[in-house]
C-alpha cells in the first residue's frame, strides 16, 4: 500500500477538521434584540464578525480570520480588524461550551454568550474567494496574493471583506441575509462600511455552483453589470 504524500495527508486532516467543526454557521451575540448587534459567521475554517446598528444604518467594526474548534477549545488567527489594526496576525485561544443553540466562550476571565442563527447547511455555505471577473466579455483570472476579497456564507447570512493580509489594509465590507433558490441568489444588505444608504436594499443575481466554483452575475449596488467567479478556499 502506497503512503500518502505529506501534502495530501495535510489536506485530508484540514478537511476533516472543517467537517467536524461544531461551531459552523451563524451566531448572534447575546442579548439579542438590542442595538448595536454583533453577528459572527464560521465556515470552512474561517470566520467573520461584525458589530453594527441596523436600525441606525451604522457600521461599527469588523474582524475575521482563520478559525478552528475541537469541541472544547477554539483558536483564531486574525487577518483583519478595523477596531485594532495591530491585532492582525495575532492568535487568540479560548475555551467554550455548547449547549443546544447557546455557545458560551470563556476568555481572559470573561464569559460571552452567542445564540445560533443557523447551522451553516446550504448549497452556498462556505468561504469563497473571488478568482475571476469579466472584463470586456472575457473572464480574467485574478492572481492569488495577500490582497483578496472573501465572502463567507452560512445557511442564510453572508459577509464579504476586501483585505490585504501583508499590509494589514482593510478596504471594505458588507453583509446581511441571503436566499439562493432556483438559480437566483438574492441578498439583503444589513450593513455596508462604504455607504450606509444602501442598508436595506435587496440585490438579485444569477448564480450557479459547479464543483468548487460559484458563477455569479447581475448588477452591483451601484447598478453596474458584474460577472464573477468565486472559488471555495482550501
Amino acid at each position: 500500500m502506497k503512503r500518502l504524500s505529506s501534502a495530501i495527508l495535510l489536506l485530508l486532516i484540514t478537511h476533516l477538521a472543517f467537517a467536524q467543526n461544531p461551531l459552523t454557521g451563524a451566531w448572534q451575540l447575546l442579548p439579542a434584540g438590542t442595538e448595536p448587534q454583533t453577528i459572527r459567521i464560521i465556515e470552512d475554517g474561517y470566520f467573520m464578525q461584525t458589530a453594527y446598528d441596523h436600525a441606525g444604518k451604522q457600521f461599527i467594526s469588523t474582524l475575521g480570520g482563520q478559525f478552528s474548534a475541537d469541541g472544547k477549545a477554539l483558536q483564531e488567527t486574525i487577518e483583519f480588524n478595523t477596531a485594532d489594526k495591530s491585532n492582525v496576525g495575532i492568535k487568540n485561544m479560548a475555551s467554550y461550551t455548547l449547549e443546544k443553540d447557546v455557545l458560551t466562550v470563556a476568555t481572559n476571565g470573561k464569559m460571552v454568550k452567542w445564540k445560533r442563527l443557523d447551522a451553516g447547511k446550504a448549497a452556498l455555505s462556505g468561504t469563497w474567494r473571488i478568482t475571476g471577473r469579466e472584463n470586456n466579455g472575457t473572464i480574467e483570472p485574478m492572481r492569488p496574493g495577500p490582497r483578496k476579497t472573501l465572502k463567507i456564507l452560512s445557511g442564510n447570512r453572508f459577509q464579504w471583506a476586501a483585505i490585504n493580509t501583508e499590509t494589514k489594509e482593510f478596504f471594505g465590507t458588507g453583509g446581511g441575509t441571503y436566499t439562493f433558490e432556483n438559480g437566483k441568489y438574492t441578498e439583503t444588505i444589513a450593513f455596508f462600511s462604504r455607504d450606509s444608504s444602501r442598508v436595506g436594499i435587496s440585490l438579485s443575481f444569477d448564480g450557479k455552483v459547479t464543483g468548487k466554483q460559484w458563477h455569479h452575475s447581475g448588477k452591483s449596488s451601484k447598478g453596474d453589470p458584474i460577472s464573477e467567479i468565486w472559488s471555495r478556499i482550501e
